[in-house]
């Protein structure tokens, strides 16, 4: 971890040729507003005050020439993202600009800034709590409204709030054992059945923000479905009917989808990646065998599989073979070209237990019952990713479940009558767990880690 006395500097914006119209570079630390000073020309009497926007021009110390007509935002400490001195240059967007106007930056010294160095050094100077700079990260990735909700919602403290109310309630009960422990003869004997129906109350709480987790990491990583069957049953059709688009080929010829298209939707606040796969079948096209094999690929990587038959030629054998070697994966029967028969039911498959959808994708039908039949299987447990106000990532997940069987073990501890400082061990290993997860404590090699996922510049 890099000392916290440097100033960094990074480009805070994407970057790309003719598509953004202001890139920023920003500065954080001791020496933010010198640097600035030293680069920035502000004509007239601006005032070089926190929180005010200077206008003026970029100039490089070293060649006395223009880099950019510029605007420069002033942030002093306290009162910025970093706790530190923030500078901030608003240039013209695209490439040269920003890259000249950083280049002189670390000209006087800066250092470039780490992924995710900015809210690190946030974190550590108080401004953020670890879930909050995480909630960041994530709202910064957000691929839906649900996405970018729950992650505002752990950004506003919504998360931390219940964990730092249990970990101050496991410190109570902490705090009363080990003054039995340590003035037994001077205190009452400790009342059992309240601290048992507290550990009942602190657990009920930590269940239930770990019921968010599955529901966290589809809305952090996205379902991947892949779409699968023989040539020419209408998947691509219905891909294109899915996304409102014409992502794949569509004709009557067998074998016209070569290889895996991919397509990006959102259902119900999760985000989908949908990918049509080649037509399943022996091929003797060299070229289609290639699409064949990615799309086998393509399978095993997906968390749901659709596979569509065609209603008006029924359950054939190689929809079995297919079938075979799908079932023991999460998987919806989709039903196709039900436009093209006078009883869509001729094709249902009784004889086993799996969510069966028609739909005619030629004509866009379809699928909005196919969507509900996707959320039935995410949202099994009963919970709705739009109910959710906070979610939990794998990390705070881990530390939550270590919490959780610690204070599990107390409770058997104080069931089987055990000795006090035996209560005390689980307490803590509790206690520690739950600090973990809003960076109270924690180690610097796990803050590296965090933190190098982030992008350069936040």
């Amino acid at each position: 971890m890099r000392s916290q006395g440097e100033t960094i500097v990074a480009i805070a914006t994407a970057i790309v040729p003719a598509q953004g119209s202001v890139g920023i570079v920003r500065l954080s630390g001791a020496t933010a507003l010198s640097i600035a000073k030293t680069l920035f020309q502000a004509p007239g009497s601006q005032p070089w005050e926190s929180h005010r926007i200077l206008y003026g021009h970029i100039c490089d110390p070293e060649t006395q020439k223009t880099v950019d007509e510029a605007l420069l935002l002033l942030m002093l400490s306290p009162r910025s993202y970093t706790r530190e001195d923030v500078v901030e240059f608003h240039c013209h967007g695209g490439i040269m600009a920003v890259q000249q106007t950083l280049h002189c930056c670390l000209a006087q010294g800066a250092k470039l800034a780490q992924p995710g160095e900015f809210t690190l050094r946030a974190f550590l100077n108080g401004r953020l709590d670890l879930t909050q700079a995480e909630s960041i990260s994530d709202l910064v990735n957000a691929q839906s409204h649900q996405a970018a909700r729950t992650a505002l919602g752990g950004l506003q403290g919504k998360l931390t709030q219940p964990i730092r109310q249990i970990r101050s309630d496991c410190l109570d009960i902490l705090a009363d054992v080990e003054a039995r422990i340590d003035f037994e003869d001077d205190l009452p004997p400790l009342d059992q059945d309240a601290i048992g129906q507290k550990l009942d109350e602190i657990l009920q709480t930590v269940r239930h923000i770990l019921d968010t987790a599955h529901q966290g990491e589809l809305l952090r990583s996205g379902l991947k479905v892949a779409i699968v069957g023989r040539p020419n049953v209408g998947k691509s059709s219905l891909l294109n009917a899915w996304s409102r688009s014409d992502r794949a080929i569509v004709t009557d010829l067998p074998g016209t989808t070569r290889d895996v298209v991919e397509s990006q939707l959102v259902v119900g606040g999760i985000p989908i990646q949908v990918l049509d796969t080649a037509g399943i079948r022996d091929a003797a096209d060299q070229v289609e065998q290639i699409g064949i094999e990615r799309s086998r690929a393509a399978i095993e990587a997906a968390d749901l599989i659709l596979l569509i038959l065609e209603a008006n030629t029924g359950w054939t054998a190689a929809d079995q073979i297919l079938y075979e070697g799908i079932r023991h994966r999460p998987l919806i029967v989709v039903i196709n070209k039900v436009d093209l028969v006078e009883d869509p039911a001729q094709a249902r498959l009784f004889d086993i237990e799996v969510p069966q959808v028609y739909t005619a994708a030629a004509q866009n039908q379809g699928v909005e019952s196919l969507e509900q039949a996707i959320l039935n299987i995410v949202h099994k447990d009963g919970l709705s990713a739009a109910d959710l106000d906070i979610t939990v990532n794998r990390r705070q997940a881990a530390a939550l479940i270590r919490a959780r069987t610690a204070l599990e073990q107390v409770q058997a501890t104080i069931r089987n009558q055990l000795p006090l400082d035996f209560w005390t061990i689980d307490l803590r290993i509790a206690i520690q767990g739950l600090a973990e997860i809003t960076g109270d404590e924690i180690a610097e090699s796990m803050l590296d880690e965090i933190f190098s996922r982030f992008c350069i510049g936040k």
